[in-house]
C-alpha cells in the first residue's frame, strides 16, 4: 500500500477519458488499494484513477453509509432517477466549489477487485459521488458541469 499524489487542475490528464481495463491484474488491485488509501488520507469520499496519473477506468468511493468502501472497475450507470442540485468539492480542484445537478439515485455497474461482476444502487451523497468520479473516467470535472462556482476559506465555507 501506498499513498499517490493527487493530480491537480489543470494538469492534462484529468480531461482525458480513461482507458477500459481489460485484464484485472495484481498492479489493477494494488492500484485500487493505493487509491482508497490515497483518499483516506485526503479525507475525500471518492477518487477516480486519473487522479493519480492512471488513465484507467476505475473508481473508489467511500461515504461513510452501509456499503463502506466500494472498488469499481470499469463503472457505468445503467439507470438515473429524480434528481438533486448541491455542492461539490474535488481532491484535484483545491479551493473551490460549485453546484452541480446530478441525478438523485444512480444505479452502478462494474466489476470488483476480483473481476466480479457488481452493481450498486445509491441515493443522496452515494449517487452524487458515483456521477463524479464517473464523470471524471469521461474527462469531466465538476467545474465543467456546475451551475456556479466558487472560492472557499480553508475552513470550507463560501468566501464573500
Amino acid at each position: 500500500m501506498a499513498l499517490r499524489i493527487i493530480v491537480q487542475e489543470p494538469d492534462e490528464v484529468l480531461h482525458q477519458v480513461a482507458k477500459e481495463v481489460k485484464k484485472i491484474t495484481p498492479n489493477v488491485q494494488k492500484l485500487l488499494t493505493d487509491m482508497a488509501e490515497t483518499m483516506y488520507d485526503a479525507e475525500g469520499v471518492g477518487l477516480a484513477a486519473p487522479q493519480v496519473g492512471i488513465l484507467k477506468r476505475a473508481i473508489v468511493v467511500d461515504v461513510g453509509d452501509e456499503h463502506g468502501l466500494i472498488e469499481l472497475i470499469n463503472p457505468e450507470i445503467v439507470s438515473k432517477e429524480g434528481e438533486q442540485f448541491g455542492p461539490e468539492g474535488c481532491l484535484s480542484i483545491q479551493g473551490l466549489r460549485g453546484d452541480v445537478r446530478r441525478a438523485q439515485t444512480v444505479t452502478v455497474k462494474g466489476l470488483d477487485r476480483n473481476g466480479k461482476e457488481v452493481t450498486y444502487t445509491g441515493s443522496d451523497l452515494l449517487a452524487r459521488a458515483f456521477q463524479h468520479e464517473i464523470d471524471h473516467l469521461n474527462g469531466v470535472l465538476y467545474t465543467d458541469v456546475a451551475e456556479r462556482v466558487y472560492e472557499i476559506t480553508p475552513e470550507g465555507e463560501e468566501k464573500v
